[in-house]
């Protein structure tokens, strides 16, 4: 997909100000406005205009775009970092479900959304990102008439495993807001969290009163973290399931052998039969993530073949070719 520089469309500067985004916004909306507008592709340029806005806007939404750098320019190819959203902390909590990286939105905000570009969505998601959600706003208290404490969420990356044996972590968030001068605000919000053995990718971990903190009395609003797996070397992860490609020899692979397979708990050793075949999967029951009900280890052999780059190893292959009555094509036919 192709990056947007938001600020370039809109024709602001990155230190704009709330007000001087509004009014950019503004003057831009009533010369591409498809009904009045003269301008060539002008249809295209407001929703330009408006998929900027939506994102410039909002401080949450701009912080986050934000620190994607400068270096990026519009129409350059793009995919975001893999901690993209890491060490942030949003207004509104998770969606019912597994939750969103970037929040939920209300059913207005997703109509907004809809023809938006993919750049969007893979930085906000479909429904148009970061705030709202299933946060308290808005709710009252009793007669005292406080203003219920809204929910935050955030992101913590982990490695697969920390997963498996559980961790403890501290985190700097970044809380943006706006300061009264209308340009854009970064707090520090500190938490230490306890990520338990065998959580899974997308689970959300509750610390309760640890979101936005109340006005006027009430209760203070719960910070949910949901957790990332970072990808790892060895291990492909679905679930609690982790999946392994093992490399194993010609000789291993036709005469069975006892090799030695890493685990997320150590290594085991493991019986391959004999007459095994490259992309054949085994099972170690229980050696995934652990649980009520602990996920498994699936091993998928990968026959690799050594090089013949010496005069005998050349000579062992030639001896196979000429003793094995062996064609792995016959049947494919032709």
């Amino acid at each position: 997909m192709e990056y947007r520089d938001y600020y370039q469309i809109m024709g602001v500067a990155r230190t704009a100000t709330a007000d001087e985004i509004k009014k950019a916004y503004r003057r831009l909306a009533r010369k591409f406005h498809p009904d009045v507008s003269k301008e060539k592709d002008a249809e295209k340029k407001f929703k330009e205009v408006q998929e900027a806005y939506e994102v410039l806007k909002d401080p949450e939404k701009r912080a986050a775009y934000d620190q994607l750098g400068s270096e990026y320019k519009s129409g350059q190819q793009f995919r975001p970092p893999p901690d993209w959203g890491s060490g942030f902390e949003f207004r509104g909590g998770p969606r019912q479900g597994r939750a969103h990286a970037r929040g939920g939105a209300s059913q207005e905000e997703f109509e907004e959304a809809e023809g938006f570009s993919d750049f969007f969505s893979s930085l906000f998601g479909a429904r148009g990102g970061f705030s709202g959600g299933a946060g308290a706003a808005g709710t009252q208290f009793g007669g005292g008439g406080a203003r219920a404490a809204r929910d935050h969420h955030a992101r913590v990356d982990i490695d697969l495993e920390e997963a498996y044996a559980g961790t403890t972590r501290t985190l700097e968030l970044k809380r943006p807001d706006l300061k009264p001068d209308g340009t854009l605000d970064l707090k520090t919000h500190t938490v230490r969290v306890t990520i338990p053995a065998g959580v899974t990718d997308g689970q959300l971990i509750r610390l309760a009163g640890q979101g936005e903190q109340p006005t006027n009395g009430g209760k203070p609003g719960d910070l949910y973290l949901e957790v990332h797996m970072k990808p790892n070397r060895l291990y492909q992860l679905e679930g609690r399931d982790v999946t392994l490609t093992l490399p194993i020899t010609p000789w291993e692979s036709a005469l069975g052998a006892t090799v030695t397979v890493p685990t997320l708990g150590g290594g085991v050793e493991m019986r391959i039969p004999p007459n095994s075949q490259s992309g054949q999967k085994m099972r170690l029951r229980g050696r995934g993530l652990p649980g009520q009900t602990p996920g498994d280890q699936y091993i998928q052999l990968k026959i690799v073949v050594p090089p013949a780059d010496t005069p005998e190893a050349k000579a062992v292959f030639e001896e196979m070719k000429q003793k094995l009555d062996f064609n792995p094509r016959a049947d494919l036919g032709g």
